[in-house]
């Protein structure tokens, strides 16, 4: 088979000639605001587009290999011609030249990534069937072996990958057919690698479809956690029932408090004091304004507010009206009375005649509040 043919004579072409229909991965909104800025800043699309030129019909047509985010931002920028390499080639090496342009220039997401180099091999093993695993060994048996080796070990010296890593990638996007990639693209939280991978060892087509529609609609945060999901939900399934969310975050706070030092366990306390308080009440925030001392006996109580605020004050050496504001979530007007308070007190100093005030010192800690 002849390789692809360059055709020198064309350099540019109109982009309304250009079709780019038939892509594998969608353009994303992100990387046409990359080629604006650098079309901005160089004047012009430096990069030539990589494009398919066959007959149909009798008529010459061009088909996008490459530099899909580039066509995108010339038809914004109102840009008639582009510059363009052009091939003349079968499908297969179209394909590969899509293949290949996407993974050397560009950053892909684990999803992409897999879809890609499933195809690649696909493609490769149909150009190159002697690589196909199983052929290689008979082949050489009869001393006829080819040159080329598999296509793992032939990708992974291409794009500086382990052979490892090539065939996890490709088993993951092996799996997954067309309608699978378009939920998948559309999930709120990207899919890993080791999504897919799960993804991968699932054989039993509706568990498989389940497991992406949980990813895809929100339902699950991992493939791992949506195959469980699935499990439970068998009628069937007499295993244990895995926590709820709230359970397994309540979990794993307490475990992550049980652990920490004193000093962090302190520190956290004084930082929530006033959140904690409010969740034990189960109350509304505490309102500023006219009606602060009615909204001090609806929220907090006043005293268990004074004593977060010597708390805040004292832990931060900052005895500011405005980082009581900020440390307790509450208004000027019951900052400024806490305040007041801690002066009348002697937790803090009177107001210099810039405003600053100091702390008094304590030889009891926190005892005092």
């Amino acid at each position: 088979m002849r390789e692809p043919q360059l055709i020198q004579s064309k350099t540019e072409l109109p982009i309304a000639e250009i079709g780019a229909d038939r892509r594998l991965r969608p353009v994303s909104e992100a990387g046409v605001e990359a080629i604006l800025s650098s079309v901005a800043e160089l004047g012009q699309i430096v990069t030539p587009l990589t494009v398919r030129q066959r007959r149909a019909d009798g008529a010459l047509i061009y088909e996008l290999l490459d530099g899909a985010h580039r066509l995108e931002a010339a038809r914004r920028l109102g840009v008639e011609t582009v510059p363009v390499r052009v091939f003349d080639c079968t499908n297969d090496q179209a394909a590969l030249l899509e293949i290949d342009g996407n993974l050397a220039g560009a950053e892909l997401n684990p999803l992409d990534t897999a879809v890609f180099l499933a195809t690649r091999k696909a493609v490769y093993e149909r150009l190159h069937p002697e690589t196909k695993r199983g052929v290689a060994g008979s082949s050489a048996r009869w001393g006829d072996a080819s040159e080329l080796g598999s296509f793992a070990s032939m990708t992974a010296e291409k794009f500086g990958m382990t052979v490892r890593q090539v065939q996890k990638i490709v088993a993951a996007g092996s799996r997954l057919g067309p309608d699978e990639i378009a939920q998948l693209r559309a999930a709120p939280k990207p899919v890993t690698l080791k999504d897919l991978q799960v993804i991968a060892k699932i054989g039993h087509a509706p568990e498989r479809y389940d497991v992406v529609r949980r990813l895809a609609d929100g339902g699950a945060k991992s493939a791992a956690e949506a195959r469980q999901k699935w499990k439970v939900s068998r009628p069937d399934y007499s295993g244990p029932v895995p926590p709820s969310a709230d359970d397994a975050a309540y979990i794993d706070l307490l475990n992550r408090f049980d652990r920490a030092p004193m000093a962090a366990k302190r520190r956290f306390v004084e930082t929530r004091w006033v959140e904690m308080a409010r969740i034990m009440r189960d109350a509304e925030p505490v309102a500023d304004g006219a009606g602060d001392v009615a909204a001090l006996g609806e929220g907090l109580a006043d005293d268990d507010l004074y004593a977060a605020a010597v708390m805040a004050v004292r832990s931060s050496q900052n005895a500011s009206t405005a980082h009581l504001q900020r440390k307790l979530g509450v208004g000027y007007n019951i900052a400024a009375r806490l305040m007041e308070r801690m002066e009348a007190e002697g937790v803090v100093t009177t107001a210099d005649e810039i405003g600053r005030r100091g702390i008094m010192p304590t030889d009891s800690g926190w005892a005092e509040t």
